[in-house]
């Protein structure tokens, strides 16, 4: 890819996502998303087949910098002060939740989205595709900073899983009470409770 059509394509993204966040996905239109970027249909039709194919780039870019800002919670703590380990999990969890908070805009386009695809048969097993794509590359980061605390995953899978259903749920009630300590706090607290519930202290054979 020409760095040229790179622009194009990353312009497009970017005109995109506020379109979406602004208007909703089913009701925008590839003219809008064009009048936003400042191209023509034909510089949308050179780059993506339809709305649907443009969402799914802008998924695929966006869980990308979602591993690079978990992975890079690692990296922090390799750099931190030795005498300051991450010694809990409840503190590790913190941790990741400062470092990928939570996106009011991103998250109304997905469920849009969502329930675009479930009337979607061949749509929908897209999405579950590259849901699962994206709990497998979380995993191992997740693992490792379970394994700084000295605790073992059991069952990856399923913790990839109830990951994914503990952020959903708890991301909704954020959004809508924003201002809820209550809220955030639960948040936290169903996190940690899934990450202990499937993995067990290092050496524990029981």
């Amino acid at each position: 890819m020409t760095k040229r059509r790179a622009r194009t394509r990353q312009r497009l993204l970017d005109a995109s996502f506020e379109a979406f966040a602004d208007e909703g996905f089913g009701r925008c239109t590839v003219e809008q998303i064009c009048e936003r970027a400042g191209f023509t249909r034909g510089a949308f039709y050179s780059n993506f087949t339809s709305l649907e194919e443009l969402f799914l780039a802008m998924w695929e870019q966006r869980s990308r910098q979602l591993v690079r800002e978990v992975t890079a919670v690692l990296e922090d703590r390799e750099r931190a002060d030795t005498s300051h380990p991450l010694t809990d999990v409840r503190h590790g969890v913190e941790r990741v939740l400062r470092a990928v908070p939570l996106d009011e805009k991103w998250f109304r386009i997905t469920f849009e989205f969502t329930a675009h695809a479930l009337r979607n048969p061949a749509l929908r097993r897209v999405v579950a595709a590259r849901e699962e794509t994206i709990i497998t590359a979380l995993l191992p980061v997740v693992e490792e900073l379970l394994g700084r605390i000295g605790r073992t995953v059991t069952d990856p899978a399923a913790l990839g899983h109830a990951l994914v259903a503990v952020h959903d749920g708890t991301a909704t009630q954020c959004l809508i009470e924003p201002d809820s300590d209550i809220a955030h706090r639960q948040r936290v607290d169903l996190f940690t409770h899934v990450a202990l519930a499937y993995s067990t202290p290092r050496g524990d054979r029981s």
